[in-house]
């Protein structure tokens, strides 16, 4: 895999390692493009990304690794943004970065990819929480902020499995991606979740391909072990569906490289 800009450090608060322990996996992985996209702040759930005030430290550490590391492997700079109304903050959107990645993480505030709250999905109609979800998801690419959408599909991670057939759920959402002109992540952390199984899944990583939606890969590591797992059968399950490039940003511009 030589892409990988979805990774995380200690300030979020669920990670373990070094930025440098994660910058040496990637490059015994043969990863050529490492992001750092760590948990940007924002006034919710502060338990689980950094604060405002680690910002520059953040973006510190990630400069000293790219001075660092600069003959060995691309080091770049991003946040993931959680999509959640008048939360999201002008000091997250305006960084000076390389790349952001949107994603959703709530459902009416419920953090529904978290084990601590995985007893709702019991009481919850799980055909309209999937909708829920996917309209967020159009609506964040609608937004128009960001990059990259991350793990597209991740209201599945526990497999609580909609009835109705998940592309008329996503159908929306994938449209406005298209049309926002963001590009899709791959990403690998499913195959470690009891879904066990990449985001997006197959079908709609074939409908996004049909659409002509561009990729790129994410690990999702939260920790060094977690860097490149599983990318030979990510970046397969990408050259099957017919992906041939995936897209590296620098300073929020895109560019394509092949795998």
């Amino acid at each position: 895999m030589l892409v990988d800009l979805h990774n995380h450090t200690t300030l979020c608060n669920h990670a373990e390692g070094t930025i440098d322990e994660y910058v040496e996996a990637a490059i015994k992985k043969g990863i050529k493009y490492f992001g750092f996209s760590d948990h940007a702040p924002m006034d919710f759930d502060p338990s689980y990304r950094m604060s405002f005030e680690e910002m520059p430290i953040y973006e510190k550490w990630v400069s000293e690794a790219k001075t660092k590391y600069q003959d060995k492997i691309e080091i770049l700079l991003g946040y993931e943004v959680d999509y959640l109304k008048n939360h999201m903050d002008e000091r997250v959107l305006n960084a000076d970065v390389d790349f952001l990645i949107g994603s959703v993480h709530f459902i009416d505030g419920w953090g529904f990819d978290n084990p601590e709250f995985i007893g709702r999905y019991h009481t919850e109609d799980i055909d309209k929480i999937w909708q829920e979800y996917f309209d967020a998801v159009e609506e964040m690419a609608k937004f128009g902020k960001f990059d990259i959408i991350g793990h597209l599909d991740l209201i599945k991670v526990f497999k609580f499995m909609p009835k109705r057939d998940i592309l008329s759920i996503a159908s929306n959402a994938l449209k406005a991606i298209k049309k926002s002109g963001a590009v899709l992540e791959v990403n690998m952390s499913g195959l470690r979740k009891p879904i066990k199984q990449a985001y997006p899944s197959n079908e709609l990583l074939g409908e996004a391909y049909a659409l002509d939606i561009p990729i790129t890969f994410g690990s999702d590591a939260h920790t060094p072990a977690q860097v490149g797992l599983f990318d030979e059968s990510i970046v397969e399950l990408a050259r099957q569906i017919g992906y041939k490039k995936c897209a590296v940003f620098k300073n929020r511009d895109r560019s394509f490289i092949e795998f």
